[in-house]
């Protein structure tokens, strides 16, 4: 089976379960995904809530691509929508990747790259209209808890994310590969991506 590159996108202030939640998906099949940090320097960079993580890749490692992006939400992706440094690199990523993935506020910095351009999207409904705003060109669906257009795939808020992947990982490498990960993290999948009890709250 072919191994797929994980970038996993580090900014100051992301949601440590956007983050951790997907990758820990990905990590229950280490001979499939290889997991790559990446963050626009090598120091460590800290999580709104608290602790930090240490990149292994930087936006300036040229030649490295990805096969999968997963960009998380959090606090930071208000500062984070007006680096150029940042989006540049995501537009870049994502024009080699197969896939590209977002989790709660982290649409906002895809829509912003311009990779939602004639996209269907979602994000978080706690701040959906602020994230809604940064992509003009994107059909943002307020109930989803994830959406797929082409090769971008958006969830809503921070758990979603875990489903997400979990929708990844099989489209991937197959169903029975996404239960295995589901089961040996004792995580009860959501199979239904138009399932959005939040949407209505």
């Amino acid at each position: 089976m072919s191994r797929f590159r994980v970038g996993a996108l580090l900014f100051e202030g992301f949601e440590m379960l956007d983050l951790y939640g997907p990758l820990e998906m990905y990590g229950m099949h280490p001979d499939i995904f290889t997991i790559i940090p990446v963050a626009q320097s090598m120091a460590p960079v800290r999580a709104s809530n608290g602790p930090c993580t240490l990149p292994e890749a930087s936006f300036e490692d040229q030649g490295l691509s990805y096969d999968i992006l997963l960009v998380p939400g959090g606090d930071g992706t208000r500062r984070e929508e007006n680096n150029p440094a940042l989006l540049t690199w995501l537009a870049e990523a994502g024009a080699q990747a197969q896939v590209i993935t977002s989790v709660c506020t982290g649409s906002g910095l895809l829509a912003r790259a311009g990779l939602l351009d004639g996209h269907a999207a979602t994000t978080n409904k706690l701040g959906f209209d602020e994230v809604a705003r940064l992509g003009p060109e994107t059909t943002w669906q307020r109930s989803a808890r994830w959406v797929v257009s082409g090769n971008r795939i958006t969830s809503s808020g921070v758990s979603a994310g875990i489903d997400m992947t979990l929708a990844v990982i099989e489209q991937l490498a197959g169903k029975e590969i996404a239960d295995e990960a589901a089961l040996w993290a004792e995580y009860t999948r959501q199979h239904d991506a138009d399932a959005d009890p939040f949407a209505v709250r």
